[in-house]
């Protein structure tokens, strides 16, 4: 690879981070088509350098996040243990479920939360959140500086549960399908627990980090990482995410919603067709 080439995946890189660090998807949603389809790279060292990227916009992002109070750690924490009893399962039971059927089930699910999310993009916080009881026990009620908005802004969590399986279903469909789950994250924690949507990107940007270091592990080992590749996405994604954080926390989360949307709807139309096997 060249050095114009290699400025080129830097270039994208840096792009990829700061979508990937506002919407809490990671960079891997725009890294892997883009190096696929624009550099004619083999899909499995494009897969492992989205890892990479995933990685780098958790690095990027989770430090600023945390260190303004966005990030709601208890949360975190907790429902990465459901992300990785799923992975676990995932790795367990891959011979006995069919990918296809998989694909479009979670891609129905990404199509539902979207059009949840078109139901509330009039309002810049959950409304009408019923505090769940699990949630108080474990402290993950919280608050934020919303510097858009220039106040603390107090939220509570609720449907723990469901948050709770979704989460597993992500770490599922992360094991089978060897996608990433920043999706399945950030509806989680907006749709099914109704956090607000800058705490959800922040929460899932964190949790993304801790489910691809695991699995960049085994990338590594089955040498799908290259470094020529790998480098140039790292260094970018790194930029891209350390600027995303601060675009996000100056836009209102009705704008991030509505970029938010269309990525959402993209992910599961590709989900349900690579199901029906028409891509």
């Amino acid at each position: 690879m060249d050095i114009t080439q290699t400025l080129e995946i830097l270039l994208i890189a840096i792009f990829a981070g700061i979508i990937g660090s506002i919407l809490g998807l990671g960079g891997g949603i725009i890294m892997t088509p883009a190096l696929t389809l624009i550099f004619g790279i083999d899909i499995q060292y494009a897969i492992g350098a989205s890892i990479i990227s995933v990685i780098a916009t958790s690095s990027g992002s989770a430090i600023a996040y945390i260190r303004d109070r966005i990030t709601n750690l208890r949360a975190g924490m907790f429902l990465e243990i459901a992300t990785t009893l799923g992975a676990i399962t995932g790795a367990f039971i891959g011979g006995l479920l069919s990918a296809t059927a998989l694909y479009i089930i979670f891609g129905l699910l990404l199509l539902y939360s979207a059009f949840n999310m078109i139901k509330k993009v009039g309002s810049e916080f959950p409304q009408n959140v019923k505090p769940d009881p699990i949630a108080t026990k474990l402290k993950l009620h919280d608050s934020y500086y919303d510097k858009a908005l220039r106040k603390e802004v107090p939220y509570e969590v609720a449907n723990v549960p469901a948050g709770f399986g979704v989460m597993y279903g992500a770490g599922i469909a992360s094991g089978l399908l060897g996608i990433g789950s920043g999706a399945f994250k950030v509806m989680a924690l907006d749709v099914f627990m109704k956090l607000p949507l800058k705490v959800s990107s922040a929460t899932s940007n964190l949790m993304m980090g801790v489910t691809a270091a695991a699995s960049a592990t085994v990338y590594l080992f089955k040498g799908d990482i290259d470094p020529t590749i790998a480098a140039p996405v790292a260094i970018g994604v790194l930029i891209g995410a350390t600027l995303g954080t601060k675009v996000m926390q100056r836009l209102k989360s009705k704008v991030i919603r509505l970029v938010f949307i269309p990525v959402l709807l993209y992910v599961a139309l590709q989900m349900i067709l690579e199901g029906l096997g028409w891509v």
